[in-house]
């Protein structure tokens, strides 16, 4: 069996949540969401978990999450900070926001030598994402792949979510668009963007599959967007736009 890493990105503030909402209990005992995520990929085989977080609530993250996870799965911590950024790059004056999601990943770069699967610490994905995830893994397959879910069955009723809107062709992710504000409507859903939705579209909720290679090509196109973007203070390095980019110029493909 091969082995696989669990790579959760709990960096952001959950402003939806009003604060860390990685380290609020959800569960009937005290569970964090973080907890639900963990305890399934140990349930299905995965026996590494990386946390991305930044140095300033390692303290709480250890104490309130980590230090429970001791003997069920090895833990380790990658930190992201706004100022680790390639030679000739500098963080903008007055920037707050951190690089996104391309960057939270590409932080972890040093301590993931396999294949890996990457969620967000603040989404529940349930047990059967992580189970066909890690047996896709566990069979050998040395490509990218992502969990799809239906829109409906993930919006908030506190308010607008930002999704991956995804086409697929054949089994294989063909687009992924970062699209902001879905909200559930009378006549279906709603977005900042003018399309039609009507909420059996497939989504990603940033529940990816991904071997070491994807750090090489994050290298890259992180250097390609600061030179773009990078005096920007709201611009953002995502891994859809990530990967969309990489499955439109045929450099990979994506199992959905």
């Amino acid at each position: 069996m091969n082995n696989i890493t669990l790579l959760v990105m709990a960096a952001g503030m959950g402003s939806r949540f009003g604060g860390l909402k990685q380290l609020e209990a959800v569960g009937p005992s005290g569970e964090t969401i973080i907890d639900y995520s963990v305890y399934n990929a140990i349930a299905v085989g995965i026996n590494k978990v990386v946390f991305i977080i930044r140095r300033d609530f390692e303290k709480d993250f250890r104490e309130k999450i980590a230090n429970k996870y001791a003997g069920h799965i090895h833990v380790e911590f990658a930190f992201q900070d706004s100022n680790d950024l390639p030679d000739g790059f500098s963080c903008p004056v007055g920037r707050e926001k951190p690089w996104g999601t391309g960057h939270a990943i590409l932080s972890a770069a040093d301590l993931i030598h396999e294949p890996f699967v990457a969620i967000n610490g603040d989404d529940f994905y349930g047990p059967e994402s992580f189970r066909v995830m890690a047996n896709y893994y566990q069979n050998g397959a040395d490509d990218f792949s992502m969990v799809a879910f239906k829109l409906d069955k993930t919006l908030s009723t506190f308010g607008g979510v930002t999704r991956g809107l995804c086409t697929l062709k054949d089994g294989q992710l063909d687009t992924v668009i970062e699209t902001d504000n879905l909200q559930k409507t009378e006549f279906g859903v709603s977005s900042d963007q003018e399309i039609e939705l009507n909420g059996n579209e497939p989504v990603s909720m940033n529940f990816w599959g991904f071997t070491p290679v994807l750090f090489d090509y994050l290298r890259k196109m992180f250097v390609d967007f600061l030179r773009t973007r990078g005096k920007e203070l709201k611009s953002e390095f995502l891994i859809p736009t990530v990967i969309n980019d990489l499955i439109q110029s045929g450099r990979e493909k994506v199992r959905v």
